[in-house]
């Protein structure tokens, strides 16, 4: 028991390592994701879709650096800055979000990126201490096993 809980043990700290040795290729790998959703953006049920409207309508943000990344897709030149991207839904209208002018009043001007990740840095620190946590737990239940497994051994010879 011991041995597994060693192995667990060791296999999250090499994760913890890894995400924090490349945390910037991780966010370059986001970025460019997350160009690459907003170019293959769509209405119909996809998956890459809803996850930039719920990051849009979540964070209060629209495209990748701006809003004016929208301007750069197909989607753009069809049905303008979609929806998810407007500050009220009740005051955004189509004619309204096709016109960048027109637009910047009606969507949030911000870009994702920055805030996504300015977010997941700020919750690191919860985080980094819920790790801790667990892993102070794991140690004790490594130490726990061996005492346990040591006084099971001592009392087997004792007994003869």
């Amino acid at each position: 028991y011991a041995m597994l809980l060693s192995l667990i043990f060791l296999i999250v700290l090499v994760a913890a390592v890894v995400g924090f040795v490349f945390r910037h290729e991780i966010k370059t790998n986001f970025e460019s994701n997350l160009n690459l959703a907003l170019e293959n953006y769509n209405m119909t049920a996809d998956q890459h879709s809803e996850a930039v409207d719920t990051i849009q309508r979540t964070l209060h943000c629209c495209g990748v650096q701006n809003y004016s990344d929208w301007e750069r897709t197909e989607y753009f030149s069809q049905k303008g800055i979609p929806r998810s991207c407007c500050k009220s839904q009740n005051d955004c209208l189509e004619k309204d979000l096709k016109d960048p002018n027109k637009a910047k009043l009606k969507v949030f001007v911000d870009g994702c990126f920055f805030l996504v990740t300015s977010t997941m840095e700020s919750k690191m620190s919860i985080v980094a201490g819920i790790s801790f946590g667990i892993a102070c737990f794991q140690l004790i239940g490594i130490i726990l096993a061996c005492c346990l497994s040591r006084y099971i051994t001592n009392n087997q010879y004792e007994m003869v």
